[in-house]
């Protein structure tokens, strides 16, 4: 196989592995009415089919390192698609609230275990293209969202929501096996360096909590969005369009950020920016939800689309070289997604007690507050130094 030959099968399993990242968490918004119905599952039972796979990413990418040094990379990828192939299976053939809080769980892992290896995968396999094609990466994962979100609802009203969920297993599948094709089993990645000393930077906590709280709008969003809409009298195909448009609104936020982000070294612009076009679009769930529904979701889609790589590329920035960045951003992405995963827990728990969301974005649009106040201290040449 010729050089070029290896390097498009690579990037096509980027896509691949990429798309297969998300459905497991946003095919459920959309039919979450007709689950709940079926399975007897709570509110807050259901907040946990967000929250513990959110949670799993945090921890696994906590112990990188460790993970890379018992499951080896390219075999922890395959490992991860595995089970996110069997937890999406399980879901097509059953139908209870335990089974499904412990598909979560399996999904989960296989999730955080191929988003904690697939990086360094990519970064050793590609080189200087490796920033194109975590480009590529990150788009896969979103459009994995998009067509989960948005299409989930039409199989289940085709057949049924257990098919809806479970049929993600095939492109899981599919993944495995060009996963398998284009990488070399004989391959290895060389061992990292010694971990730095991150968490006894108090900065890199008010980096950790910024990257946790801007996160925990997507994961609040993803969850609970669909379920608001039909709550309020719209149909499942309407809520998952609605998470689609959030998500494309997402992807376009994104590019643009990557577009300007090489020009100025203060990047407090953009997320002031960022963090307005969040809290207009939680002001539209709040006080219009029916008539400012679609401006809201892409207000709030454009704002978490930009807030979740200028935060890395924030915390990134404080490092003083590649291994200083790159263990700042692990620590900032490992509790950050821990704290995310609180988000729609407590929306959960809100919906379950008050029989309302409005709360829950009331409580978001708080702490959009809480992220400008961060954000105006992340003056442009300050660094963590070890």
């Amino acid at each position: 196989m010729s050089k070029f030959s290896e390097t498009l099968l690579f990037s096509a399993a980027i896509v691949v592995v990429g798309a297969n990242l998300r459905p497991t968490m946003a095919a459920i918004g959309p039919m979450l009415d007709a689950i709940q119905r079926d399975t007897g599952l709570s509110d807050t039972g259901a907040s946990l089919l967000t929250t513990l796979p959110v949670a799993l990413m945090g921890v696994c990418l906590l112990f990188t390192s460790r993970l890379k040094s018992v499951l080896g990379t390219r075999n922890g990828i395959i490992l991860g698609l595995l089970f996110i192939l069997l937890s999406n299976l399980l879901r097509w053939h059953w139908s209870s609230a335990a089974l499904l809080l412990m598909t979560a769980i399996l999904g989960g892992i296989g999730i955080a275990i191929v988003q904690a290896l697939l990086p360094i995968m990519i970064k050793h396999h590609s080189g200087a293209a490796a920033a194109g094609l975590m480009g590529v990466y990150s788009t896969a994962i979103m459009g994995g969202a998009f067509l989960s979100g948005t299409f989930g609802p039409w199989i289940a009203q085709a057949s049924h929501w257990q098919v809806a969920l479970g049929i993600w297993s095939i492109p899981s599948l599919i993944g495995c096996l060009i996963w398998w094709r284009a990488t070399d089993p004989a391959e290895t990645v060389p061992e990292d360096r010694a971990r730095l000393p991150v968490s006894r930077a108090p900065r890199a906590w008010l980096l950790l909590a910024f990257f946790g709280l801007g996160t925990g709008a997507y994961t609040l969003v993803l969850a609970w969005l669909p379920p608001f809409y039909t709550g309020l009298g719209r149909s499942a195909e309407m809520a998952g369009l609605m998470l689609g448009v959030v998500t494309l609104s997402e992807v376009v936020a994104g590019i643009a950020v990557s577009y300007w982000v090489g020009r100025s070294p203060d990047r407090r612009p953009a997320i002031f920016t960022a963090i307005g076009a969040l809290f207009a679009g939680l002001l539209g769930l709040i006080f219009a939800p029916l008539a400012l529904a679609w401006p809201s979701a892409v207000f709030a889609g454009l704002g978490i689309g930009a807030l979740f790589p200028l935060s890395l590329i924030v915390a990134m920035d404080h490092g003083d070289d590649a291994s200083a960045a790159g263990a700042i951003a692990g620590f900032v992405q490992g509790g950050g997604y821990l704290v995310a995963a609180a988000l729609p827990l407590i929306a959960g728990l809100l919906r379950e007690y008050l029989s309302d969301l409005t709360l829950a974005w009331g409580l978001m649009a708080g702490l959009c507050l809480v992220l400008w106040l961060i954000a105006v201290r992340l003056r442009p040449g300050q660094r963590i130094t070890f």
